[in-house]
């Protein structure tokens, strides 16, 4: 093994880890190391899978992510209350669910990802409200299995049991809280801001480059059944 490749591994990791960008516009020499040696290439992976990250190419750019369990560069689900602003297992489980239809918007049907820049707080309730009615009715008339029946049903009395705060063009006045829709939404996305995959302005959330390399790979490699279940798809299919 060459120890300037070594060398140049490490210093991608290093880099990727602490969430630096590496590509073509930023630390280029070290991804152009990253595209056309392979030896620095095979060292990094290698060292990613040791230490349970993937790695996402995107836009001509590196990204990393905690592998399932990872309980170095990840959250555990106490870690990720704490860090969101939570208290039970069941508003983290609807913070997830949140989370996954944020995805959705920026999805069409054909799994490409769409041409909209930004959401707002009401398009994500809405989303929510009709993934989550999609999910109760495959309760009812689907054969899902009895655990997936039990977390709809509970997520679903939470969601439901919280006031709508109305809301208006300056979304900055309202308050991050577990009190209501709303304020649900945008305690997930003050997480969302924080971990650099959007940011706030007005009211709207735009998309940052990070949240489309691991949103898109997690849609294409996780579509699978839930996603059947909140759009209504058939459950058999294979995504």
């Amino acid at each position: 093994m060459d120890n300037v490749n070594l060398d140049k591994a490490m210093e991608i990791f290093a880099l990727l880890i602490v969430g630096e960008e590496i590509g073509s516009e930023s630390h280029t020499e070290l991804y152009e190391e990253y595209r056309n040696n392979s030896e620095v290439y095979d060292i990094l992976m290698s060292v990613l899978k040791k230490s349970n990250l993937k790695l996402y190419e995107f836009g001509n750019c590196l990204y990393v992510t905690a592998g399932e369990g990872n309980r170095i560069f990840g959250f555990t689900n106490d870690e990720l209350k704490r860090t969101i602003g939570l208290r039970l297992n069941k508003e983290l489980y609807l913070a997830y669910f949140i989370m996954y239809n944020v995805i959705l918007l920026f999805y069409q049907d054909s799994g490409s990802f769409s041409h909209i820049d930004y959401v707002r707080s009401e398009d994500v309730i809405s989303q929510t409200d009709s993934s989550m009615q999609k999910a109760l009715k495959a309760v009812h008339e689907k054969a899902l299995n009895a655990s997936e029946e039990n977390s709809f049903e509970i997520l679903a009395a939470l969601w439901e049991d919280m006031p709508l705060v109305p809301s208006n063009d300056d979304m900055t006045s309202l308050k991050a809280a577990r009190g209501s829709k709303t304020g649900f939404v945008k305690l997930v996305f003050n997480f969302l801001v924080s971990q650099d995959l959007f940011f706030e302005s007005q009211g709207r959330y735009y998309i940052k480059q990070r949240f489309k390399a691991l949103a898109e790979n997690y849609y294409e490699e996780n579509r699978g059944r839930l996603y059947a279940i909140v759009t209504g798809g058939d459950l058999n299919a294979s995504y």
